[in-house]
């Protein structure tokens, strides 16, 4: 039997799937070409690694599409010396994304046996220097360390002040906003002190992040 030739399937995924979906950052093509996404798929899905399409992780929770895994690194503009801040570390390969386009990354995941795996997985990969440590991003207080790149990975019904307050001027978040069937995925810049712009990328609909409550609805 051949074996499965999972480069061939990366230049494939980033050809067919993540440069037609506009991603045309050439530092994010060469990261997604040089990072082994089947290390990162739970063993049952390995096959799926470079499908367009999500992968499930477990408790109802995705990997995302590799196109918008693409969109999404793209638009936080990775510089070396970044520091980013990741809310929901999943399986650890977008966290390794980021740290190999040059940021130290810190990943904060509620799962325990997410932590577990992402670990795993980065350690295996020789990025165990990636800090993934337990804690709600609910939770998250406003006064803190300020990142230059923050990334949710949940969407949110609406957006959360906390996020814009941990960013460092110039600094760019990117969340996806909004419920079922249109969420936007937007990136928003520190501007000033107590400024920030937000330009709105793309529509997509994922899982809510851990915790989101909806909106309260009036009724009547």
């Amino acid at each position: 039997m051949l074996e499965f030739n999972h480069a061939a399937a990366r230049r494939q995924m980033i050809e067919q799937q993540v440069r037609t979906w506009n991603v045309l950052d050439p530092a994010v093509a060469t990261v997604m070409d040089r990072i082994p996404r089947e290390n990162y798929t739970p063993d049952r899905y390995r096959s799926l690694a470079y499908a367009d399409s999500t992968i499930p992780i477990g408790h109802g929770e995705i990997m995302l599409a590799p196109k918008l895994q693409g969109q999404l690194l793209q638009a936080l503009a990775i510089r070396p010396g970044d520091q980013a801040l990741e809310i929901g570390t999943g399986t650890g390969y977008l966290s390794a994304c980021l740290a190999t386009l040059g940021a130290g990354v810190r990943s904060v995941e509620i799962r325990e046996d997410f932590i577990s795996m992402a670990r795993e997985n980065l350690a295996a990969n020789r990025l165990g220097s990636i800090e993934v440590i337990r804690e709600d991003g609910h939770t998250l207080s406003a006064a803190g360390p300020r990142y230059d790149a923050i990334l949710v990975t949940g969407s949110l019904p609406v957006a959360d002040e906390t996020f814009l307050h941990r960013l460092a001027l110039s600094g760019r978040l990117v969340w996806i906003v909004g419920e079922a069937p249109v969420m936007r995925v937007e990136r928003v810049i520190r501007v000033g002190t107590n400024e920030w712009r937000t330009e709105t990328l793309l529509e997509t609909v994922v899982p809510p992040l851990i915790g989101v409550e909806p909106p309260r609805r009036f009724e009547f």
